[in-house]
Parts: C-alpha cells; sequence; structure tokens
C-alpha cells in the first residue's frame, strides 16, 4: 500500500466522521476530537530533545 492510498484511507475516516456528526447532530463529539488532535501534535512535538525544555516548564 502506497503512502498515498494511506493517506486516502486516513482522510475518508474523518470525511466519514464528520458527516456522522452532522447527520446524527453529535456535535458534543467535535471537542472531544479536537482535544484528541492536540494531544496527538503534543505527543509527536516532545518526542524531539529540542522541545524537552518547554515541555518541563509546562508542569
Amino acid at each position: 500500500m502506497s503512502l498515498k492510498e494511506k493517506l486516502d484511507d486516513n482522510m475518508s475516516l474523518v470525511a466519514e466522521f464528520f458527516r456522522f456528526v452532522r447527520h446524527r447532530k453529535r456535535y458534543w463529539l467535535l471537542p472531544f476530537l479536537i482535544l484528541v488532535l492536540l494531544l496527538s501534535v503534543f505527543i509527536v512535538l516532545t518526542e524531539s530533545s529540542a522541545f524537552a525544555p518547554f515541555i518541563y516548564s509546562l508542569f
């Protein structure tokens, strides 16, 4: 499976999620999704040692 196919699969998953939220009117799921995305970005940034001093100062 190529990288483009993997990205297309992931994007279709996101699009399907937004269609579900809009159709079923489950708008309370959107803050949960935003929180998960922010945490995943936070985890990716903390893997780099250059960001470690900034992360330690937050806690």
